[in-house]
Formats: structure tokens, C-alpha cells, sequence
């Protein structure tokens, strides 16, 4: 039995996305040509490039039984899946945004005479509708929101923005938080009991990149006499680890896990304390 993983064929998340599949052991084995599916090195895996916008539904419906994609794709199709875990990359937000010289500064400053622009016509039109507005027209467009107001096709827009600089580029100013996002690891409700081993499979190798994140492995060599001295300055997951080592000198090898922004002013003090032959090394993934 096979499981089907669809990530974005094309867009700012389809390569973090092929990256954190590769980097959890699922290579691929044609990731360039990007064609509607690829063999992973598991026989039991295939991945399938699909629309970001697609693959709730696709997900939902159980024409494959994993995907990747943004929150806001998942809130927009009201998707009736099962959110796994967040992939810790892809933040952004949906914003409501009106012309820098416009007197709109809140929603409420809205009126049904307005014409709104947006990709996300759903969760628009749930915004307004909560903050008491009705009867305004919403504009669906496909892309390139943000000229919307430039070209007078509607007065505000909602849009996806990470930085805010496309918005002030095009003379837009953020009126509110719509939603905030990141890209998501989700499951078909029914491959969840029927595909549990692989699902699990994933979810630990994609878990074990995530927590390897920007830790380092520190190894070095420290003499007994200095080995409380190092240790008291190691800020370990869960303690180092210490093995003896055979030499005339009575040394012991560490080796600790660490944060990637300590590693600077750390090793300096390690090597204060005594340690030496300090080695910092990269850990791909990090199993709980």
C-alpha cells in the first residue's frame, strides 16, 4: 500500500518543500523535471507536484494521504483535514490593505459601496462578514492583487505578505491582520488508520529535521582534572555524553548538542575551561 505526499510544483514554498522531504530521508528521484509525480528511494512513497492551492482538496478527498502547503490555502478551502504539525518555515500573513492616501485605515472604515480585490475570496469574505460588514463586493483575482486599487478595480485588497515590501512598493498601507500563516504538514483523516506506519514514518523524519534545526553537535577532548570545569559551562539537550579515552594521559572525549547561536562564545569558554581539539559539526536530524 502506497503513500502519496503532494507538495507545490512551483512558488516560494516547492523547494523548502522538496528540501525538508530529502532532508528527512525521502529522496527524490526526480525532483528537476518536476512532472505530476516522482519515486521516492522508498519503494512505499511517492510524491506528487501539485498547486499549493490544490492540495487541501487533493488531501481531503484522498486522492493522495499527505501534503505540504500554506495554512492559509488550508483555511481558505475549509478544508477538512487533519494538521499534523507546522514545518517552521513559509510565515506570512494575510492583510488588509488600502492605498497610502486613502482615508481607510480600519475595516471599519469600510462601506458596502467598496469593492474588495483578493485571491482568498472565502476568508475575506468570513473577515468582513465577522466584522459586521455584508453586502460588499468581493473581486477574485489570480494574482497581482496589489495593483488592484492602482487600476481602480477595487479600493482595498486582501493579499499575502511576509515583509510588507510589495505593499509599499505599490503605495499600500497594512489597514489588518487577517490571518497569520506557515506551511503545514497534513494528513487525509482515513490514511491516518490505514497508512499509520508510513504516516508515522514521515512525521518522525520530518520532526527529526525540524529539531535538528540550527543545533550543532560540539565534540572535544578534556582532561579529567578540567572535565567538571567544561561541564559546568555546557549547555547540554540532556547532558553530554563522556567516553574514555585511551591514551597516556588521562582524557575523556565529549560530545554535547547545542544551539547554533551559543556555539561562538561557547567554544571560546570551553576552551578556557580546558577543553581542546574542539570540533563543531552539522547534525542533519534530531530523533525524540
Amino acid at each position: 500500500m502506497k503513500l502519496k505526499i503532494a507538495i507545490p510544483s512551483k512558488g516560494r514554498i516547492s523547494d523548502p518543500s522538496i528540501e525538508i522531504l530529502e532532508r528527512s530521508g525521502l529522496k527524490l528521484k526526480d525532483s528537476t523535471n518536476r512532472k505530476l509525480m516522482s519515486k521516492t528511494f522508498n519503494p512505499n512513497i511517492d510524491v506528487m507536484f501539485t498547486r499549493a492551492s490544490d492540495i487541501p482538496t487533493f488531501v481531503e478527498e484522498g486522492i493522495v494521504d499527505m501534503g505540504i502547503t500554506g495554512y492559509d490555502l488550508i483555511k481558505e478551502k475549509d478544508a477538512n483535514i487533519e494538521e499534523l504539525f507546522d514545518l517552521d518555515f513559509g510565515q506570512t500573513k494575510l492583510v488588509l490593505a488600502s492605498p497610502e492616501t486613502s482615508n481607510i485605515n480600519s475595516v471599519n472604515d469600510l462601506t458596502s459601496d467598496m469593492r474588495v480585490a483578493t485571491e482568498f475570496p472565502n476568508l475575506t469574505k468570513k473577515y468582513l462578514e465577522e466584522n459586521g460588514i455584508k453586502n460588499i463586493e468581493i473581486v477574485k483575482l489570480a494574482g497581482s492583487t496589489e495593483i488592484a486599487p492602482l487600476i481602480g478595480i477595487a479600493d482595498v485588497i486582501t493579499d499575502l505578505t511576509s515583509t510588507g515590501t510589495t505593499l509599499k512598493t505599490n503605495h499600500l498601507k497594512i489597514v489588518d491582520i487577517i490571518l497569520e500563516s506557515s506551511i503545514k504538514l497534513i494528513a487525509n483523516k482515513d490514511s491516518l488508520k490505514e497508512k499509520e506506519s508510513l504516516i508515522n514514518a514521515v512525521e518522525t523524519g520530518i520532526k527529526g529535521v525540524i529539531n535538528a534545526g540550527n543545533k550543532k553537535l560540539l565534540i572535544m577532548n578534556v582532561n579529567k582534572e578540567d572535565l567538571n570545569k567544561v561541564k559546568d559551562v555546557i549547555p547540554a539537550m540532556s547532558g553530554p555524553t563522556i567516553s574514555e579515552i585511551l591514551s597516556k594521559k588521562e582524557m575523556v572525549a565529549v560530545q554535547t548538542v547545542v544551539d547554533e547561536e551559543v556555539v561562538f562564545t561557547l567554544v571560546n569558554n570551553l576552551r578556557l575551561a580546558g577543553a581542546k581539539d574542539i570540533l563543531v559539526v552539522p547534525i542533519e536530524r534530531v530523533i525524540n
